[in-house]
């Protein structure tokens, strides 16, 4: 009979339907969501550290923070447990271990002592820990809004892991002076306010997000990894505040270049 015939059509195609998959068990989740707790970790320890005059801790507390919020990105992309939760967790957890923390460790760092040259400096000493704290929160916020069509080569401004770097390093490498004079103190705050502007900048980053870790290289390029290890183990303060140094300043440096080459070559020639 018809209808039969129907059922029987019907029944022979849900047999051949391939089975749904099975949800993911959600305690996957829990290894990438474990790390950016050790990044909030991070930071929240460089505060206190900071409060405590510890500031080489407190600078240190800063670089274990970027290791975990490398880390969890990753983990979270290799397990394919990327979630809503997961992405506001860490913008989050970014804001106070590269936000609040920098912008705490160099008010403690300097603010008391660049007071003591006039209650001017002072006011510019903590308004310069403030802007580069609102910049970090303006920063994280238009990452998250333009995320899904921004180019993933390139960050736009200045990664907010990048700026507390410096600020952290710079902090790090001036803890062993004793007392760094109202230049050192203005090249401090001077150094978190610039690294806020760029930030908030329109600079072109790279973001090595396409890096292939499973594509062949050359042995010298391996040699790289070690030789890192040992000159940022040999002086770890001035090797940090140089490397990020150079990574804040490449863009703007090229963006420069790129003008003044333009400008150069001159109009072009009208026939």
């Amino acid at each position: 009979m018809p209808g039969q015939r129907a059922t029987i059509v019907l029944t022979q195609e849900m047999d051949t339907e391939q089975p749904a998959e099975k949800p993911r068990p959600k305690g996957i989740y829990l290894l990438p969501n474990l790390l950016t707790t050790g990044c909030l970790f991070s930071g929240f320890y460089a505060i206190v550290a900071a409060i405590d005059k510890h500031f080489a801790h407190a600078g240190m507390g800063v670089f274990v923070a970027m290791i975990f919020d490398t880390l969890d990105g990753r983990i979270a992309r290799l397990t394919h447990a990327e979630s809503a939760f997961g992405k506001e967790y860490d913008s989050l957890a970014d804001m106070v271990a590269f936000g609040l923390a920098p912008a705490i460790v160099s008010y403690q760092w300097g603010v008391v002592r660049i007071a003591e040259y006039g209650r001017a400096w002072g006011r510019f000493g903590w308004l310069a820990a403030f802007f580069y704290a609102a910049c970090a929160a303006l920063r994280l916020a238009r990452f998250n809004a333009r995320s899904a069509s921004a180019d993933k080569r390139y960050f736009e401004g200045l990664p907010s892991p990048s700026a507390a770097a410096i600020v952290a390093a710079f902090v790090w490498f001036s803890s062993e002076w004793r007392e760094p004079g109202l230049a050192g103190l203005i090249a401090a705050f001077g150094i978190t306010a610039a690294a806020g502007g760029l930030m908030v900048s329109r600079f072109g980053y790279p973001s090595f997000k396409q890096f292939d870790l499973d594509r062949r290289i050359k042995f010298a390029y391996l040699l790289i990894v070690p030789l890192f290890f040992v000159l940022v183990a040999v002086d770890p303060p001035t090797m940090l505040l140089s490397i990020f140094s150079i990574y804040a300043l490449s863009a703007p440096v090229l963006w420069a270049a790129r003008r003044l080459r333009r400008r150069s070559r001159g109009p072009p020639a009208v026939a």
